[in-house]
């Protein structure tokens, strides 16, 4: 699998020239030396997440026989940060994506077109790589809590932390897409509960309103990439590679059938009442 081999060769993705986006003295970072770092080094995501789940059932085994911790004020810092992570990154990758959607035929460079790349948003890209790994975290606040881990939550962190640790160094047009829209649905989801973290009343409807977000997240996700495969259909260039669409159209078609299923379980079926004597 091409993906994932350490030695593949990566496509050159020049910086605007001039930037239209000034990067932050911090933003300004050798990208290239990471970008061949991390995919020489793929497999690291694989012993992580590996030992991700080895932790889900030490820590589970730890937790039989004790009490679920109270870990409230420190689960309102946790998604302070996530929030307020997800929410910088939007901001400062998002303008990127906006110029070149404004820009000639901008929808299709948008997907198929390696250019208007600035450092500040592979910069973001970086750390957005790296989040997903932090964001195995929040499967800790369950089992300490001692409530249900889902497939659902098992299976997409897993294979989100991998997905973008390998694709990260491709480069792909299309990774603006990816991350931008799961930055902007992560900055609503970490606030919400943040939120219900400090006890303030949130409807139900907002919560609906959060799951039929992300299933728009999968969606968008299969159709970007149901255009390249429409584009390279025709014989024309597209900077994507067959797997990196197979892949990508595999996790979001079965993101989509997990986060439908659990807004049917959880919104639409209603077990019925038993009724009163």
């Amino acid at each position: 699998m091409e993906l994932f081999n350490s030695n593949r060769k990566l496509e050159h993705w020049p910086y605007a020239s001039p930037p239209t986006i000034t990067a932050f003295e911090f933003e300004r970072w050798n990208a290239h030396k990471w970008r061949r770092w991390m995919a020489k080094n793929w497999p690291l995501s694989i012993i992580a997440s590996c030992i991700y789940l080895l932790l889900i059932f030490v820590g589970k085994r730890f937790m039989k026989n004790r009490q679920p911790f109270n870990l409230k004020s420190t689960m309102i810092v946790w998604n302070f940060l996530l929030a307020s992570f997800s929410t910088c990154g939007f901001i400062r990758t998002f303008p990127e994506l906006y110029q070149v959607l404004s820009g000639p035929n901008g929808f299709h460079r948008s997907v198929c077109v390696r250019d208007t790349l600035h450092e500040s948003s592979i910069f973001w890209a970086w750390l957005f790589t790296w989040s997903k790994l932090f964001e195995l975290g929040d499967t800790a606040w369950i089992v300490l809590r001692k409530k249900k881990i889902t497939l659902l939550h098992v299976y997409h962190h897993i294979t989100v932390f991998i997905f973008c640790w390998a694709s990260f160094s491709d480069w792909e047009p299309i990774l603006r897409w990816f991350g931008i829209v799961n930055l902007s649905v992560h900055s609503l989801m970490y606030s919400y509960y943040m939120l219900k973290g400090l006890n303030v009343p949130v409807p139900r409807s907002i919560s609906m309103c959060l799951t039929s977000l992300q299933m728009s997240q999968m969606i968008c996700g299969i159709f970007v990439n149901a255009y390249a495969v429409y584009v390279k259909s025709k014989g024309e260039p597209c900077a994507r590679s067959e797997e990196g669409i197979n892949l990508h159209l595999m996790m979001y078609g079965s993101y989509l059938i997990l986060f439908a299923n659990y807004f049917y379980r959880a919104y639409i079926h209603q077990k019925p009442r038993k009724k009163e004597l």
